[in-house]
C-alpha cells in the first residue's frame, strides 16, 4: 500500500489553473496533490548575444523555492549570492525539454523565458515544472499568434514529465514526498506528446533494479503523462 493509499498507476490530483497571473503573457498554477508550482512565460524581444541575427529564437527556464515551500524554511538562493548545483540541473532540464518540441526558426528573434516558482513541495517540483510550463508556453505562443507577431505555429508538440520509482520493491507512478525519500529507484521521464522521449533519469537510491523494472517504470511513464496531456489541453482550451 502507498502512503497516500493510491494504486501503482495512478497519478496524485492534477488541476492546472490557466491564466493564474494578470501581466504574463502565459501562466498557470499547476498542483500535483500538494506539490503545486506558479509558471509564468515572458516573450521578449531580444535575445542572447550569441543568437541575435541568426533568424532563430530562444525558449529557457529558471526554477526557485519559496523559502517555506517544505517544512522547514529555506533561505533564498539570492541572498546566498548564487544557485544551488540542484537548481541549475532543475533549470537546464526544464529549457532542455520546452526546446525539445519549438521549432526556433518558426519562433523568430525572440526569446520565451519560462519561470517556475514553487509555492509548496511535496514531491515532484521538476516534473511538475515542466508539465506547467508547456502550458504557460502554450498561452504565450497563442498571443503571438492572434496578434499577427507570429504567422506559423512553432510549437510542434506537447511536452510533460512525470516521476516513477521504485517503492516497497513495487513500480509506481508519481511519488510524493514520503514515497520519493524512502524508494530504492527513483526516477524522472520526460515525454512528447508524439510518442518520443525527451529525458529519462533514473538511479538506483539503495536499490538495484533490472531492465524488466525499467521497462516497467517506462510504461508507467507514459501512462501518466498521457493523462497530463490530457489535462494540458483542456487547460488551454484545445
Amino acid at each position: 500500500m502507498r502512503p497516500s493509499g493510491r494504486s501503482p498507476d495512478e497519478l496524485r490530483t492534477l488541476t492546472i489553473e490557466p491564466g493564474f497571473t494578470k501581466h504574463a503573457e502565459g501562466s498557470c498554477l499547476i498542483s500535483f496533490g500538494d506539490t503545486r508550482v506558479l509558471v509564468t512565460a515572458s516573450v521578449e524581444n531580444s535575445l542572447p548575444p550569441w543568437l541575435r541575427g541568426k533568424g532563430k529564437g530562444w525558449v529557457t527556464g529558471e526554477y526557485g523555492m519559496l523559502p517555506r515551500s517544505t517544512h522547514t524554511r529555506g533561505n533564498r538562493e539570492a541572498a546566498r549570492g548564487k544557485q544551488s548545483g540542484r537548481t541549475q540541473e532543475i533549470q537546464r532540464l526544464i529549457g532542455r525539454s520546452l526546446r525539445a518540441v519549438v521549432d526556433m526558426e518558426k519562433l523568430g528573434e525572440r526569446q520565451i523565458t519560462i519561470d517556475c516558482d514553487v509555492i509548496q513541495a511535496d514531491g515532484g517540483t521538476r516534473t511538475a515544472s515542466i508539465s506547467g510550463a508547456w502550458v504557460a508556453m502554450r498561452l504565450a505562443v497563442d498571443k503571438l499568434l492572434e496578434s499577427g507577431a507570429l504567422e506559423v505555429d512553432p510549437i510542434e508538440t506537447q511536452v510533460a514529465a512525470v516521476s516513477c520509482g521504485i517503492y516497497n520493491g513495487t513500480p509506481v507512478l508519481d511519488l510524493d514526498y514520503a514515497e520519493d525519500s524512502n524508494a530504492g529507484s527513483d526516477g524522472n521521464f520526460v515525454l512528447t506528446g508524439d510518442g518520443k522521449i525527451v529525458e529519462a533519469q533514473i538511479s538506483a537510491e539503495g536499490e538495484r533494479f533490472d531492465d524488466e523494472s525499467l521497462l516497467r517504470l517506462m510504461r508507467l511513464a507514459k501512462m501518466g503523462c498521457d493523462d497530463i496531456f490530457a489535462a494540458q489541453r483542456k487547460a488551454v482550451g484545445k
